[in-house]
């Protein structure tokens, strides 16, 4: 059972599928739903601080290069363009915005994305990690009882 914990808790990590993946797994494999998910909001808000301190120098520095430039550059601009649109459609509610953007599951938000976005608009670290938190919190939710709904239909 533990190493389903540590599969919940490593899948939640991953760019892309996050707690959203997490959180169905654990649900799939029978685990109990609230270990699953406080350990699955862990692995998901795990790289969160690193991402906004690194991500953009990283892919700034990398974008350039041979081998890494063409995906750092798609990251960089996804980011930007996730970032400015967030920030013209919220105006002063941008923090309520990125908690949306990161709460609501949809392909390509999410933890990274929004702390990313969050990092390249230089928003304030501290609401950013916050806003994103309660993000995490939301969208596992969402996806928990999602999962419920199509474990009971399948069952």
């Amino acid at each position: 059972m533990f190493s389903k914990y540590i599969i919940v808790f490593l899948i939640s990590m991953v760019p892309l599928i996050e707690l959203r993946g997490a959180v169905p797994y654990a649900i799939g494999m029978g685990l109990p739903i609230w270990q699953s998910y406080l350990i699955a909001i862990i692995g998901n808000m795990l790289p969160v601080p690193f991402i906004y301190l690194f991500a953009r120098k990283i892919l700034i520095w990398g974008k350039d290069k041979k081998v890494i430039g063409k995906f750092f550059t798609f990251c960089l601009e996804k980011g930007e363009k996730g970032g400015k649109k967030l920030q013209k459609k919220a105006g002063k509610g941008l923090y309520f915005a990125l908690f949306l953007f990161v709460g609501i599951p949809l392909p390509g938000t999410g933890a990274w994305t929004g702390t990313l976005a969050a990092s390249i608009l230089d928003m304030d670290f501290k609401k950013s990690i916050i806003s994103v938190m309660a993000g995490v919190i939301l969208a596992g939710i969402i996806m928990g009882l999602l999962s419920f709904g199509v474990k009971g239909i399948v069952s």
